[in-house]
């Protein structure tokens, strides 16, 4: 089999996979419980002086 034909199934089938559930991941992380004071701690980095 040809490289790029295998690298090209791969990304059809498992590459797709991989890519949804790191999506997800990335949404449930921002998303989960508690995150917010982190998040808003975060967001006032730039303000702080030093």
């Amino acid at each position: 089999m040809e490289t790029y034909t295998a690298m090209r199934h791969f990304a059809d089938s498992w590459g797709l996979l991989a890519m949804t559930l790191f999506f997800a991941g990335v949404i449930l992380f921002t998303l989960r419980p508690g995150g917010g004071k982190e998040a808003a701690s975060a967001a006032e980095i730039p303000l702080k002086e030093d």
